[in-house]
């Protein structure tokens, strides 16, 4: 059902909307792999995160007393 839609897009507009779908689709992958990359970042800078605040003294600030 699917190609024949496709096929009646094209019948009907030209080649060019192959290429819009395909532009769509590529653009979708690209920011699939940004939100990727975006979640490990996050999940990185939490780990990070967390070893820092077991390394450092209770109640205790950078400067205090």
């Amino acid at each position: 059902m699917a190609g024949d839609l496709l096929l009646k897009l094209v019948a009907e507009h030209g080649p060019w909307v192959l290429l819009v779908f395909y532009l769509l689709y590529r653009d979708l992958q690209k920011d699939q792999a940004t939100r990727a990359v975006l979640d490990k970042n996050s999940s990185i800078l939490i780990e990070i995160t967390t070893i820092i605040r077991e390394r450092l003294p209770a109640g205790g600030g950078v400067g205090r007393g």
